[in-house]
């Protein structure tokens, strides 16, 4: 029988369906081809917003109508967080993140007896090694190494969908990095749900991770998504220590407005904030800091509003990610009165989206005439390649096809709307 995996939301979910995959492969299943309708599909969710529960009832929906005797396994965020609304699609097997490793065995089991299985368990304070693969697909190999979260901002449901902070033991990152080089990877990028708490329940920190992933092979070592105030100068000093650590980091801000912040209940002020983004840039020369931001959050007034766009401005990210504020039952928020109206929001979101274009627009020209290593990604053109530097800038190649994975010396020589242009040195 053959299966697909669709994997929606973050990197850590990508990682999980790697896992998924290795099983069901081990299991005797095959991966389903481009032409045809699989036999099983996996839907591995997402509930970080109502769009991503929307897009998982899709998936499922278009999966039984292409074919009506298909498996279907709704796994993933959305059952942990709303089990009785998973309950109520059209999936023959509904579990939540705790039994993720197990997925192949419960096909199995309906194959053989066709009894529809919902089972959300409550998550364990262990990190779980056999539900956690390594993303080999893309050029980046991307290893998690973390899961869970304890903040409990008001707005957010990850607490309820992940449990608390567990993180993967030092040796297995070593492990999973070694893995990576093995398969031809250069890079390798670190990610989990909470990134920078890895490591509070093993007596360890997150530079701690970072010098057990720099292995042989492994030329470069990226970090996903940080809390601000989680980069104290010890840490930073601790991240300094690994030369093959790229200078990029995604700093998540989502208000650049104080009083928002303090109704998120943020651990941080702006104030912070730009502190720690200078210090970034003492440090790190040049390097690039990226982040979220969210509009639209309750309460939110036109003022408050300004107020993020004018701090992003100021701090002048290389790349922003906007995204409306989406209430999600279970949360603090959600029990808010004084919620922004949908139109506002989606004019606000315009609004920060055009600013991001700008700001990135203005980083992307000011690399024009520096020097980078760049890593190439997939060939998509005849005509050129496309790679990343160590500080996340996009950049084509004219006039060449360079080999995937290959790094390169280049010079940038312009900048377009998303990327730079470069020649090779």
């Amino acid at each position: 029988m053959t299966f697909t995996v669709y994997t929606l939301g973050c990197k850590v979910n990508s990682c999980e369906s790697a896992a998924i995959t290795d099983a069901m492969l081990a299991a005797g299943f095959e991966k389903a081809g481009v032409i045809g309708a699989p036999d099983i599909c996996i839907v591995n969710s997402c509930a970080v917003t109502g769009m991503s529960v929307k897009k998982a009832r899709q998936h499922i929906s278009r999966r039984r109508s292409e074919n009506p005797d298909s498996v279907i396994v709704l796994c993933g965020c959305f059952p942990q967080s709303y089990p009785e609304e998973a309950a109520q699609t059209d999936a023959d097997i509904i579990i939540g993140n705790a039994k993720k490793a197990d997925i192949s065995q419960l096909i199995c089991k309906f194959i053989e007896k066709r009894t529809r299985t919902v089972c959300v368990e409550p998550l364990s304070r262990e990190f779980d090694e056999a539900a956690s693969g390594t993303d080999l697909d893309r050029t980046r190999a991307f290893i998690k190494i973390e899961d869970g979260c304890d903040r409990f901002c008001t707005y957010c449901i990850i607490p309820t969908a992940r449990g608390r902070v567990r993180s993967r033991p030092l040796d297995k990152i070593t492990e999973q990095a070694r893995l990576a080089a093995e398969s031809g990877h250069k890079e390798v990028v670190l990610t989990g749900i909470n990134l920078s708490c890895y490591g509070e329940d093993i007596g360890a920190t997150l530079g701690d991770a970072v010098i057990a992933a720099d292995v042989e092979g492994i030329e470069r070592i990226r970090l996903g998504s940080l809390e601000p105030e989680m980069m104290t100068d010890a840490e930073i000093e601790k991240l300094l220590k690994t030369p093959k650590l790229c200078p990029h980091f995604h700093l998540s801000l989502q208000s650049g407005s104080d009083t928002v912040l303090k109704r998120m209940r943020r651990r941080y002020d702006t104030a912070l904030y730009k502190d720690v983004c200078e210090r970034l840039r003492e440090k790190f020369p040049n390097c690039s800091i990226t982040t979220d931001i969210m509009v639209g959050f309750a309460g939110e007034t036109d003022e408050e509003f300004q107020q993020s766009m004018d701090f992003a401005k100021e701090i002048g990210f290389a790349k922003v990610h906007v995204f409306p504020y989406s209430i999600r039952k279970g949360t603090l928020a959600a029990m808010y009165d004084d919620h922004v109206l949908p139109h506002v929001k989606s004019m606000r979101a315009k609004q920060m989206t055009e600013l991001a274009k700008q700001l990135e627009q203005e980083y992307l020209k000011k690399q024009t005439g520096r020097e980078y290593t760049v890593l190439i990604e997939k060939p998509q053109s005849a005509e050129y390649s496309n790679g990343f530097t160590e500080s996340y800038i996009p950049v084509r190649i004219y006039g060449k096809q360079i080999e995937r994975h290959s790094l390169v010396r280049v010079r940038i020589t312009g900048a377009e709307a998303d990327y730079c242009t470069a020649e090779l040195i």
